[in-house]
């Protein structure tokens, strides 16, 4: 009788992962690290200054351009001056057509880009101070130039894992 219960006991074993895997109650595992994010957010914080793990992005798009949001998530006021360093130095190279600085952090150009550096003389950026970081308001009236800043920020929305608006929304 023993011998036939280690059989069964061994036969469940056996076929328990086969029944999980078709039954769909496999357990949940840890997926691997993501490299290439973390390789991403070591580039972001050479190029920015400050941690990107303790720092929040938002990429909106708007009916006339986009935000991009960069703030610290902890008071910081050190982190908070760089932010706003960054945001205004990111809008003089943006407007002179310079993409550079993205292109380091994601290894690649961006899509969007091009079609903004051509269009450069018909897009503004604006850079904002807040309470803890700074935005850039980017505004056309082109509507290439717009699809071009749309395609930017959803890559960038995507890239970061951040938040922000898909769609057009008016604006603050």
């Amino acid at each position: 009788m023993n011998h036939f219960r280690l059989g069964t006991l061994a036969a469940l074993v056996a076929v328990s992962p086969l029944y999980a895997q078709s039954t769909g109650t496999v357990r949940p595992r840890t997926p691997p690290p993501d490299t290439g994010f973390a390789a991403m957010q070591d580039r972001g914080k050479k190029a920015m200054g400050v941690d990107q793990y303790t720092s929040s992005h938002t990429f909106d798009a708007l009916p006339t351009g986009g935000r991009i949001e960069l703030v610290r998530d902890t008071n910081d006021s050190v982190g908070v001056a760089q932010i706003r360093a960054h945001i205004r130095e990111i809008a003089r190279a943006f407007g002179s057509g310079d993409f550079t600085t993205p292109a380091f952090v994601h290894m690649q150009t961006v899509p969007g880009t091009k079609t903004m550096r051509e269009k450069r003389t018909l897009i503004r950026y604006e850079a904002r101070d807040g309470p803890r970081g700074a935005e850039l308001l980017i505004r056309t009236n082109d509507a290439q130039a717009l699809a071009a800043i749309h395609e930017f920020l959803a890559f960038q929305r995507g890239e970061h894992h951040a938040a922000g608006m898909a769609g057009e929304m008016k604006h603050p």
